[in-house]
């Protein structure tokens, strides 16, 4: 894939997450896919965006920063959401909370294959 492509794909693959089409979630995500360096596989990795969501209602992924550089990609996604409960293990119980995700990507035959995610929690308590 060229970087437009990638780039287009992921596009793709953020409005699939923000429109909550759980289903359409293997056209963009390798059934084989690793987080943080652990196997979880399209399931795993489904339940796992499912929990944030379900934690966080409002959440969406908005794109700060794109980079492209095939076959990776680096994105800085941005939140501004309201939390149930508690995030981060910091007791938010529907306050809002901004911050942000520094997030790496492999693509692997036109789908992500491994993901890298740094998320700024110290933002959260910053703003508890």
């Amino acid at each position: 894939m060229t970087g437009d492509e990638i780039a287009d794909c992921y596009r793709g693959y953020i409005a699939c997450l923000n429109g909550r089409r759980w289903a359409d979630l293997e056209r963009f995500v390798d059934d084989e896919v690793h987080y943080n360096g652990q196997f979880v596989g399209l399931a795993g990795y489904r339940q796992m965006l499912d929990g944030d969501v379900r934690a966080i209602p409002d959440l969406q992924f908005n794109i700060g920063l794109l980079i492209v550089e095939p076959p990776h990609v680096a994105a800085q996604l941005r939140f501004d959401c309201t939390p149930t409960g508690e995030l981060f293990g910091f007791a938010v119980n529907g306050k809002r909370v901004v911050f942000t995700e520094n997030v790496f990507y492999e693509f692997l035959e036109g789908k992500i294959r491994n993901v890298w995610s740094v998320i700024d929690k110290k933002a959260v308590g910053d703003q508890l």
